[in-house]
């Protein structure tokens, strides 16, 4: 089993590294052909496609995942459930598209929406491939198909750019990118949908995952809001510089905290009915998550002018702000996503719903009060919410698994303290240095670098230990 959880872990990060740095080399590209007001109409459609996503690909995945003997009939009972889903769906943002484009003023989302859509049938197939490569560890087939996608789609949408079609080269990378993982992952996966359903074998895996798709549906949807009122109440090119503020940090949290989470879910679940080895899992995974992914966010607010500068050119100057705001946000997420994986993979996804009911009028509140001060605030705003969502997320595994908020924050506390200082050199040598955008970037990255292995060697932090261990056994 830990020979797999390395393995795994290696080929999933290798496909998040792969596709994510394919993408990311394309959408500098597109950032460059097309204007941000096609970015923000993109975004405030994804804002309902994300959504939507949450009743095809959340929670019954996860049910199949978490239950150590699931069999083809329960592959194929939720499969066609998720598909049943995903129609409804469709259907529904199909008809409601022409009141969405006229409450945004903007006739060009109906057919936007109608056809970006699309993709959410595919979604729901991909879902129960996705839980049958996760609940068997195969994450070298996604590496496959992910990186595949990505490199096609990226020629799709770069294509249509580069020919005029503006917004709908966008629609299109992204349509196309769902119908290429469909494809790759149906010819390499041996698990094809059956001629089987079972009410009675499908039950306890739709008791299981509702409250999962409530709290998955919860969460979107907050997370989304923020995106449908400043597409309401400040502009698009606002939401498109807000967007594209948040994609940096965005390409740390998915690569680095979104491969711990999809490797310790599967992982969690097959020593579940042991709860020490549960807790000292978990513990090393936050250990050695912030080591890693605290330097890298704060590492990249501190950079964030010559970053966007030199990628994006001044036309994008605008979102610098942002990402450094949302860099200092994502901070705590790993501790959070990790608590919430135990949570789930012991089987309590009650507990889950429990803590969205807790957060979310906070999350309100706190998006009110920066609406009335400014676009800078609603940022903001995000750092105080996920500060104050870290300790709720922590509150249940006192109780579940012995793993107090003490012991958590002992956990991580010396790789925030490390990053901490070594923003705070980064950030004045960005200040202050008069050379060249290129030049400055290289030497805060060095510096940057130098300073928190230094310290990590100095005080022999176990993150450190850790990183090095894995490493060593890859």
């Amino acid at each position: 089993m830990k020979n797999k959880v390395i393995t795994g872990f290696f080929w999933k990060f290798g496909e998040q590294i792969s596709s994510q740095l394919v993408s990311f080399v394309l959408s500098i590209i597109l950032a460059r052909l097309l204007a941000p007001k096609d970015y923000g109409v993109v975004a405030l459609v994804q804002v309902f496609i994300t959504i939507a996503q949450v009743f095809v690909t959340s929670g019954f995945g996860n049910a199949l995942i978490q239950k150590k003997d699931a069999d083809e009939t329960d592959f194929s009972t939720i499969f066609y459930l998720s598909e049943l889903m995903s129609v409804i769906v469709y259907a529904v943002l199909f008809i409601a598209s022409p009141w969405i484009s006229a409450f945004y003023d903007n006739p060009e989302l109906t057919l936007v929406l109608r056809v970006f859509a699309l993709q959410l049938p595919l979604s729901a197939f991909n879902g129960i491939q996705q839980a049958y490569i996760s609940k068997h560890l195969m994450f070298k087939k996604v590496f496959i198909s992910t990186t595949i996608a990505a490199i096609m789609s990226g020629i799709v949408g770069v294509v249509m750019a580069y020919f005029g079609f503006g917004v709908w080269s966008l629609v299109w990378q992204a349509l196309s990118s769902t119908i290429f993982v469909s494809v790759t992952l149906a010819v390499q996966v041996k698990w094809h949908p059956q001629l089987k359903f079972s009410w009675e074998a499908g039950k306890p895996l739709v008791s299981f995952g509702w409250k999962l798709l409530v709290t998955s549906l919860l969460g979107q949807f907050f997370n989304q809001l923020r995106s449908l009122i400043l597409g309401k109440f400040y502009t698009t090119t606002d939401l498109a510089y807000y967007n594209r503020g948040q994609k940096f940090p965005d390409l740390i949290t998915t690569n680095i905290d979104g491969t711990v989470s999809t490797v310790l879910f599967p992982t969690l679940s097959n020593i579940n009915d042991d709860l020490v080895k549960v807790k000292l899992a978990i513990r090393k995974s936050i250990k050695t998550s912030t080591f890693v992914i605290m330097p890298l966010l704060f590492g990249l607010a501190a950079t964030s002018r010559p970053i966007i500068l030199l990628l994006l050119t001044d036309k994008w100057s605008a979102a610098i702000p942002f990402m450094q705001i949302l860099c200092f946000s994502d901070v705590f997420d790993t501790v959070s996503n990790t608590n919430m994986q135990a949570i789930q993979a012991i089987g309590r996804s009650d507990i889950m719903l429990k803590l969205e009911f807790v957060k979310k009028p906070l999350y309100l509140v706190l998006l009110i009060i920066g609406i009335n001060i400014d676009v800078y605030a609603v940022a903001w705003t995000m750092v105080i919410y996920n500060v104050v969502a870290v300790f709720i997320n922590m509150a249940p595994n006192r109780k579940l698994l012995g793993y107090n908020i003490k012991e958590q924050l002992s956990d991580m506390i010396p790789a925030l303290l490390n990053s901490s200082i070594m923003y705070l050199v980064v950030d004045f040598l960005g200040n202050t240095l008069s050379t060249p955008l290129i030049l400055t970037l290289v030497i805060q990255i060095f510096v940057g670098v130098a300073i928190y292995v230094g310290i990590a060697l100095i005080f022999k932090m176990e993150g450190f230990k850790n990183v090095l261990s894995v490493l060593a056994k890859d």
